[in-house]
């Protein structure tokens, strides 16, 4: 087996033994992560493992869905939607609402979304990751889908 060294186009926050200077300050200036940027990033990457239906609590999930429907699907803001943040100059601690499939085990979905999630973040930002409160606020079953209920069916009751 050789060593191969891979280098990506942008140098990592790591090389430098994961110090940064506050905020981001060096001698050519400061950089600033706004907490909505790290919010976007760990909503993508929690998406992106699979076993997660949606995110978000039931109220969050409805005001997405309004929004959407106003603002006719162009979605930038849902994408961030049931994640919620704290940024420091170095560090970043996420809270997560998911919504989980059936079938899917928790304990492990959850792991991998938290690993998913560190990766991004610290890749993509250089900040450290503390922490990643996870919340199983639902789970969806088969048969839930509201679009298969079209409105043919007789009532229950008279």
């Amino acid at each position: 087996m050789s060593d191969i060294k891979t280098e990506s186009a942008v140098p990592s926050a790591r090389e430098s033994g994961g110090k940064r200077e506050a905020a981001g300050r060096n001698d050519q200036g400061s950089t600033h992560i706004a907490d909505g940027v790290v919010a976007k990033i760990s909503g993508m990457a929690a998406r992106e493992i699979g076993g997660v239906y949606a995110m978000g609590g039931g109220t969050a999930r409805m005001v997405g869905a309004v929004r959407d429907a106003v603002s006719r699907g162009s979605s930038s803001g849902s994408v961030a939607q049931g994640v919620a943040v704290e940024v420091g100059e170095r560090q970043a601690a996420v809270d997560i609402d998911l919504v989980v499939e059936y079938g899917a085990a928790i304990q492990d979905l959850a792991a991998a979304v938290r690993r998913n999630v560190t990766s991004a973040v610290e890749r993509m930002t250089g900040l450290e990751v503390t922490e990643i409160n996870i919340k199983v606020d639902d789970i969806h079953l088969p048969g839930d889908d509201e679009d298969t209920d079209d409105g043919d069916s007789e009532p229950r009751v008279r």
